[in-house]
């Protein structure tokens, strides 16, 4: 049989010193990522690169990070580019159904959401404030129409709805 090694007396001070350290952990950064969090880091600027403006190919951009050893050919960079545009539209949208539910509440809570960089940041709230004035606009062109023809002013007005807005 093995022998036990005499164990020193674990105290409940101990225990709780030890649960404060562990939660104070923050995770280690590792040298190495899956290719996904590699194209999700790069997204933005392969999605640049990629753009009418600038015209290369993912072949091309595949070929470029080729030379630093990162090796994903251009329909693999071409399909996670895609995956992640899917993602972010999930997570947009479950979160503008978040904020409309939790624009009902008496106590609001914010959700928090990790935006990828500054700039989706900013160009979701570009599409928002375009949105917004859309509807505004959309909303002043159907309060003159019915202003201005008495005669429909009773009539049935179906109320058109967004994809968002369900």
């Amino acid at each position: 049989m093995a022998e036990h090694q005499k164990s020193e007396v674990i105290t409940k001070s101990k225990i709780d010193k030890a649960i404060e350290l562990l939660k104070e952990q923050k995770p280690k950064e590792r040298d190495d990522v899956s290719d996904r969090e590699a194209v999700r880091k790069m997204r933005w600027y392969i999605e640049k690169l990629t753009s009418d403006k600038y015209g290369y190919t993912y072949d091309e951009v595949a070929e470029m990070l080729k030379g630093l050893g990162i090796h994903l050919s251009g329909s693999r960079i071409k399909y996670l580019i895609g995956e992640l545009r899917k993602s972010s539209r999930r997570r947009q949208k479950t979160s503008l159904d978040d904020n409309n539910k939790s624009e009902n509440l008496a106590t609001e809570t914010q959700p928090t959401v990790n935006a990828s960089s500054e700039a989706d940041k900013l160009r979701r709230n570009s599409e928002k404030g375009k949105r917004k004035n859309q509807q505004l606009t959309a909303q002043q062109q159907e309060d003159k129409s019915l202003s201005q023809n008495p005669t429909n002013r009773d009539a049935f007005v179906p109320k058109l709805y967004r994809d968002e807005d369900l």
